[in-house]
């Protein structure tokens, strides 16, 4: 018995694994805010630096803060006050020119502490000089290169600004996607064999792979709208990758609609396995190829940085595949359930 279901019990255990490891192991200590996040070229800088996870009364060493324009040019604080474990005030005495042909520049902060490890916060403050002369800035700028950064031990979860703990949706938003994907593929499989062979069986697997599928997507466009409130503030902000996944998703409810409207069998499996093979040549277009060629909010498209080249570090990724293959493996098991109530109804009908 053990052997026949192996891959039942490994897909509960992988997603019983992805949702307790992935709401339990902590994120890393960062940078919530830092204020004023304007100032002139010249003056002072009195920070207000606000942390997240962040231990710094715990700091063996003194914490050190920088501003960083690019790898070349960086200033350390002139003085860095820790206020509590979550709070520090820091000055940096920015030159009256600045290294750069821009009236205004960007810096990013950069904060090292000995247990916490190094944390960087971009767009921390924008610098406005009056007068710009990029070569005389370049002289004047007295370089504090960064080094000797400490980092924090233990498992834990990168802290990326804006998602904050919403990170962890990635455990479940994106992994669903994946299974649907996979589960669609299988379904439009099905349907191929059954316009080759005409074997009922395989329009029995395609509409219960296919009915899987769609719940899925159901799925991960929830989690997707309720990742958007928190990070784009609305549930639906009419996004490109929003729209055509929506698109998707109605397409494939059409095949159910358009399986329901047949009473021949023969007929109801022909039109199906046809529109089925018709719904996925629109998903791939549909949720890969258009989003990218517009201007878009979500990872990987609009010219966004897409998830695994800055998200998805080694540590989340122990959790993140983990989680494709089980919900893939959870669902192969609903839609053989699904396969099996539909094998039964058939029966009892040409029973009748």
């Amino acid at each position: 018995m053990m052997k026949k279901h192996w891959w039942k019990i490994l897909g509960v255990l992988l997603v019983l694994y992805s949702i307790i490891v992935g709401m339990l192991v902590p994120l890393k200590p960062g940078i919530l805010l830092m204020t004023p996040n304007k100032a002139q070229a010249g003056e002072t800088i009195t920070a207000q630096i606000v942390g997240y996870n962040t231990r710094y009364t715990q700091s063996e060493v003194p914490i050190r803060a920088w501003l960083k324009l690019d790898s070349a040019h960086t200033l350390a604080a002139r003085r860095v006050e820790v206020l509590d474990d979550r709070h520090l005030r820091a000055e940096f005495d920015l030159p009256r020119l600045l290294p750069s042909p821009k009236k205004v520049v960007e810096f990013s902060l950069i904060l090292d502490h000995s247990k916490d490890g190094a944390s960087v916060y971009p767009e921390a403050v924008f610098v406005v000089q009056d007068s710009i002369d990029a070569a005389a800035g370049a002289r004047l700028w007295v370089n504090t290169p960064i080094q000797d950064l400490h980092h924090r031990t233990g498992m834990a979860f990168p802290f990326l600004n804006i998602l904050n703990e919403t990170i962890r949706n990635t455990y479940y938003h994106v992994p669903f996607w994946f299974a649907m994907f996979i589960i669609l593929t299988a379904a439009v499989v099905m349907s191929f064999q059954y316009l080759r062979t005409f074997d009922p069986d395989y329009d029995r697997k395609a509409s219960a792979l296919t009915s899987v599928g769609l719940l899925f997507g159901l799925i991960g466009i929830l989690t997707g709208a309720i990742w958007a409130k928190n990070t784009w503030g609305a549930y639906w902000s009419f996004d490109v990758k929003q729209n055509t996944t929506a698109i998707a998703l109605l397409i494939y409810a059409a095949y159910f609609v358009l399986r329901d409207s047949f009473d021949d069998p023969e007929k109801k499996a022909r039109i199906s396995g046809v529109y089925n093979i018709f719904a996925f040549a629109t998903l791939v277009p549909l949720l890969y190829v258009i989003p990218k060629l517009a201007d878009s909010l979500h990872p990987g498209s609009g010219g966004n940085i897409p998830i695994g080249s800055l998200d998805l570090d080694s540590t989340m990724r122990l959790v993140f595949y983990p989680a494709i293959v089980g919900w893939t493996l959870i669902g192969v098991w609903i839609a053989q359930l699904n396969l099996r109530v539909k094998r039964l109804k058939d029966y009892l009908w040409d029973k009748d």
